[in-house]
């Protein structure tokens, strides 16, 4: 009966151990942070403001380009063959340069949102860890992504698994 006893107390001792040991878990849906943040507002607008000077100049190209197409297409029966082949490389340099911005257009676009975007999302990872650190969470998830986003300093293994697979 004390054998009985004392294992209970040990099993239970055990038990109280690993659940006081385990590691504070917390989670967050970084999107519906960003979504609520006031700079991202402001942000969105000044993006859509930026992209659309793009795409009117993009809208331009795309009338004229079509208009070329049009008036070549009522003239063709009535043009040369070297007229036909002049008109025809004019729209079709038109199509490139208009890809062409199209493209350029895209990557400026993707750098001012890097450029706009870049202190908002860092000004809430730094709110996120600061959290973390100030209510001892070990461990911070996105719901959104599935990312971790905050961990408490621990000790990196990397050199003990290099060790364990002979890497040096």
């Amino acid at each position: 009966m004390r054998k009985t006893i004392l294992l209970f107390a040990a099993t239970f001792c055990f038990v109280g151990t690993l659940f006081a040991q385990s590691p504070k878990l917390g989670y967050i849906n970084s999107n519906e942070l960003l979504s609520q943040m006031p700079e991202v507002r402001a942000a969105d607008s000044t993006l859509q403001v930026y992209a659309r000077s793009y795409q009117e100049q993009l809208e331009t190209m795309g009338k004229e380009y079509q208009k070329k197409i049009q008036e070549y297409q009522a003239q063709e029966k009535t043009m040369s063959d070297a007229v036909k082949e002049v008109k025809a490389k004019e729209i079709q340099q038109l199509g490139e340069r208009i890809q062409s911005t199209e493209q350029s257009a895209q990557e400026k676009i993707s750098k001012r949102r890097e450029e706009v975007y870049s202190p908002i999302i860092e000004k809430a990872e730094n709110a996120i860890k600061e959290v973390g650190k100030s209510n001892n969470y070990d461990y911070i998830f996105d719901t959104s992504s599935g990312a971790l986003l905050y961990y408490k300093d621990a000790d990196d293994i990397l050199p003990l698994v290099k060790a364990k697979l002979g890497i040096k």
